[in-house]
């Protein structure tokens, strides 16, 4: 019987931390389902940041290690900022070492030079997943010092022992052109499919119920979203769902009030667990008006609870509507607008049904763990040639 390939997942911040959003709860999965019998022998290093204040960390003690789901997980102490942690780097080496394959998650962070000079060192092979982070939008900011930092990386990366992991053909023609020494390989992300799903009950004074989940950030569109809803009659409401920089949280209450949208809206904070199961149950549509994403967590998620979706061209989720399960537009008030009206006069029930099976077929957490457990065979199997 061959051994487990040993796997060392580096990343500045894993779950519980859910303040960072949809890549925190994609990395869980993942994770949990390479550990599983027969799968990777795994350890996670990465800090007790839940947050973008020195104050924010976990409930948890000084560099302990914590056993998820058959992997240890090291959650090294942060000392400042959002997650700078002299522990984790010293660390680095001997994690390592140790390792057949070194997982990295992140890529301006503090902890992603230092692990790809390493590995380099050490001879170890390198899956680097961005999770977006390599796709620019109008928003985006610090690009001299983001070009300087890719430099810095693909003179590090090897490119006989090096994979750039990301979710989407978007995100891979888009990162390969700043990460151009490695190949690239496409593996989704999966998502927790629901055992059961209720029957849905739908407003009883015929509201359209709207829903946003995820991280307040520029990014994700919300204020267009806000916008459309402005613009149509009051029989739609919308629950915002999630949490971000305060002052940016802020305005976007402002935007609502100014707008006369504050009975239509309900911010109600971030939802976990059983909470987020009934924001998704209690929802008509979900609608994801991001500027730019990877693959967009949420998507899978409100599909796999049989929530249709309206989700913006700046996601790729463009099969939404070939499989009949929702709406990919382009990010402006008037498209959005003309989204929700359509999805209004369809039948939600059937569409939230086939986005279910859509995902129970090719997005469970097995058959992806599966295709990422290939890729890491291939680099081992590939250092002696």
């Amino acid at each position: 019987m061959n051994p487990r390939i040993k796997v060392l997942h580096v990343v500045p911040t894993f779950y519980p931390a859910t303040y960072f959003g949809g890549t925190i709860y994609a990395l869980f999965g993942l994770c949990n389902a390479l550990a599983r019998p027969g799968g990777a022998e795994l350890r996670v290093l990465t800090t007790d940041s839940n947050g973008p204040r020195r104050q924010n960390r976990l409930e948890i003690q000084s560099l302990p290690v914590r056993r998820h789901e058959g992997y240890d997980v090291y959650y090294c102490r942060k000392w400042w900022g959002k997650e700078f942690s002299g522990q984790l780097l010293s660390m680095l080496y001997f994690m390592i070492r140790w390792a057949d394959v070194v997982h990295l998650t992140s890529v301006y962070s503090f902890s992603t030079i230092p692990t790809l000079l390493l590995c380099k060192l050490l001879r170890k092979p390198v899956v680097w997943s961005p999770h977006g982070q390599l796709q620019r939008w109008g928003g985006s900011t610090r690009p001299l010092f983001k070009r300087f930092w890719e430099i810095i990386c693909n003179r590090l990366l090897n490119p006989r022992r090096s994979v750039l992991h990301v979710t989407s053909r978007d995100e891979a023609e888009e990162s390969h052109r700043r990460i151009a020494r490695v190949r690239v390989e496409i593996v989704e992300n999966g998502v927790e499919i629901p055992h059961e799903t209720p029957d849905r009950l739908w407003a009883p004074d015929g509201t359209l119920r709207l829903l946003f989940i995820g991280r307040l950030d520029p990014k994700k569109g919300i204020e267009n979203l806000l916008k459309a809803l402005k613009r149509l009659d009051e029989k739609v409401g919308l629950v915002v769902c999630g949490t971000g920089d305060p002052d940016y949280a802020s305005s976007l209450r402002m935007l609502a009030a100014e707008l006369g949208l504050s009975g239509r809206v309900k911010f109600a904070g971030q939802v976990e667990g059983e909470a987020k199961s009934r924001a998704f149950w209690n929802a008509d549509i979900c609608v994801v008006p991001s500027h730019t994403e990877n693959f967009a967590m949420v998507v899978a998620e409100a599909l796999a609870h049989g929530v249709p979706v309206i989700a913006s061209q700046g996601t790729p989720w463009k099969e939404l509507v070939e499989r009949q399960c929702g709406l990919w537009v382009v990010n402006d008030p008037s498209s959005l607008v003309k989204a929700i009206t359509e999805m209004r006069g369809r039948n939600l029930s059937q569409m939230g049904k086939n986005g279910r099976q859509w995902m129970e077929q090719s997005f469970s957490w097995a058959a992806v763990a599966g295709r990422m457990h290939a890729v890491y065979t291939s680099l081992v199997s590939g250092m002696g040639k």
